[in-house]
């Protein structure tokens, strides 16, 4: 470990993250299947933005945020994946404070704005379907950039306030992280200095950004039932609900594994299974993301047909 004399403490410099070290003789079976998983997010969500870039009748505001929303789990997987495989199949489990600060910044930002992001499409989809002859003009392509960029910017800077706290605390040892990534909480049971302002600010912020958006996408659902259920039953109500039943499964999926995360008792005998929850939420969500809507998706459906069917000028329609 290296050290650095400040104020008679030692203070660390690089941490070791842990992985499954108490699971070490499965290491070559997970770094295969961590890396199929890896590839799977990359390409599905690449298929999915290229799919909408390059198909013109995917031009619609659901699908601009489902761009945002493929990007965006092409980075949080890629944040944190790379830097596990490593510690698997290569025991290169050091990550220097910079380093890890840097990756739970990373982690903490695309996930608060995940939740946003969800949120945003679930107000699309309630224009969408309870006020269907307004949605061209309240849903315009100027409120799409700004409601995106507003969410990645809002999530980046809240998250950069307990980031400049936590880089603020001394860790003095032990440096050893029982994860595969920087997180919060192991960060902070690993400091010698008083982090009650620090774990305030953290909890205040990802409650803002976890709570708002799910009591919007609660709202914004309970309406589109009920404007469901006000449809004749037919080929209406099928459509109607066709339309949102993709992001649902994809929000139900992202809250569940939250909250699952959180109910998990933190005693040391539960380590391991909190770890395989926030594997659910850091590999496996976004590898069924493009999976969920490319299944429960006619508009997909076609477009991936266009372009298996390879017809002269798909691209232009």
């Amino acid at each position: 470990m290296v050290i650095l004399p400040w104020e008679n403490q030692t203070t660390i410099v690089e941490f070791m993250l842990q992985g499954f070290s108490s699971i070490r003789q499965l290491n070559i079976f997970l770094f295969i299947m961590f890396l199929v998983f890896y590839v799977l997010v990359i390409s599905g969500n690449i298929l999915i933005v290229l799919l909408v870039l390059f198909i013109h009748h995917l031009h619609t505001p659901m699908y601009f945020f489902l761009v945002n929303l493929s990007f965006l789990e092409i980075c949080y997987t890629s944040n944190i994946v790379p830097k596990m495989l490593l510690i698997i199949i290569a025991e290169q489990r050091t990550i220097s404070v910079a380093g890890c600060m840097a990756q739970f910044y990373f982690f903490g930002s695309l996930a608060a704005t995940e939740c946003l992001l969800l949120a945003v499409m679930s107000y699309d989809r309630y224009l969408a379907i309870c006020q269907p002859l307004h949605y061209p003009i309240l849903m315009t392509g100027p409120l799409c950039i700004r409601l995106a960029a507003s969410s990645w910017l809002c999530c980046f800077l809240l998250t950069a306030i307990t980031m400049v706290l936590l880089s603020r605390l001394t860790f003095c040892g032990p440096n050893e992280i029982d994860h595969f990534f920087c997180d919060f909480t192991p960060l902070v049971h690993l400091s010698c200095t008083d982090t009650s302002l620090t774990e305030t600010i953290a909890f205040a912020t990802s409650s803002a950004v976890t709570l708002v958006p799910f009591l919007l996408i609660a709202a914004s659902y309970s309406c589109i039932l009920v404007a469901i259920l006000r449809i004749p039953p037919g080929t209406g109500r099928r459509k109607a609900f066709s339309t949102c039943s993709s992001h649902l499964t994809v929000v139900t999926v992202f809250y569940g594994t939250l909250i699952a995360m959180y109910l998990v008792p933190s005693a040391n005998s539960s380590q391991l299974l909190r770890k395989g929850f926030s594997l659910l939420y850091t590999i496996l969500t976004p590898m069924f993301n493009p999976i969920i809507y490319s299944l429960r998706n006619r508009d997909i459906h076609e477009a991936l047909k266009m372009c298996l069917s390879k017809k002269p000028g798909f691209l232009l329609r």
